[in-house]
């Protein structure tokens, strides 16, 4: 399950509030390189909550939700507790953005006002009335969202929108070279594990690197184990006391 993260948007103070015309290329740079050097990908999203309050016009609040097909929704990052109430489903499991779905389709959705049908929403419960939604990832399962929240009603314009866009462009790009990263860096730290649990076998059962291999990969269908996951039981119970972890060809 991903992390969550919170964090303060005052954490970015040189960054101009509210850019336009050539303070926002200049900000989107800014915003860029802060984005490309986070270190992972939760680092990535807890840094874009931050600095969309910073960019967007009017927004107050930000926050980054998975969306599942069928609804099932998920909050990652938030700059606040308001924001995670506003994201989270109530009973029942439902999104309290229902217009949420529409991102399958289209890269941006707008609230103008929570209050405009008599209130009631989670968002006008909590006092915000705007709401800018811009799609970060889309696949056939699952959406990933950032959206902007404001509590004046019809908050966010065309410009906030065409500033969101351009934002999320370079959030969305960050977004899959920390997940590239995280990637390869898991995939080093999974090949070492196989090859210490493969030399540790290859010496308990007195075979070469090809036999302990096949008998790695058996018992982890046997087991019905991930190969890494048994070879990180392997290395772990050899540096215990007397494990013995997978004996078996």
């Amino acid at each position: 399950m991903p992390k969550r993260f919170v964090v303060a948007a005052s954490e970015f103070p040189d960054l101009p509030r509210f850019p336009v015309g050539f303070e926002l290329a200049e900000a989107l740079t800014a915003a860029a390189g802060d984005l490309h050097a986070t270190g992972s990908p939760g680092d990535t999203m807890n840094t874009a909550v931050a600095l969309a309050v910073r960019l967007l016009p009017e927004a107050e609040h930000a926050g980054i939700s998975e969306i599942q097909r069928g609804g099932r929704l998920r909050s990652l990052a938030w700059t606040d507790e308001t924001v995670r109430f506003a994201a989270e489903p109530r009973q029942g499991g439902h999104t309290p953005h229902p217009d949420w779905e529409r991102l399958w389709t289209t890269p941006v959705v707008r609230t103008d006002d929570s209050e405009a049908d008599g209130g009631g929403s989670v968002l006008s419960g909590l006092g915000l009335r705007s709401t800018l939604s811009l799609r970060l990832r889309a696949d056939r399962r699952r959406l990933t969202v950032l959206t902007a929240y404001a509590r004046k009603p019809q908050a966010f314009d065309e410009d906030a929108t065409r500033i969101g866009r351009l934002f999320t462009a370079h959030v969305s790009l960050a977004l899959d070279s920390a997940t590239v990263r995280e990637q390869l860096t898991e995939a080093m730290r999974t090949r070492d594990l196989i090859g210490q649990a493969t030399g540790i076998l290859m010496e308990r059962l007195d075979i070469d690197a090809g036999g302990a291999f096949e008998s790695l990969v058996k018992a982890s269908q046997r087991e019905n184990v991930k190969l890494r996951d048994l070879a990180r039981r392997i290395v772990d119970a050899n540096s215990g006391a007397g494990g013995r972890g997978v004996t078996e060809r």
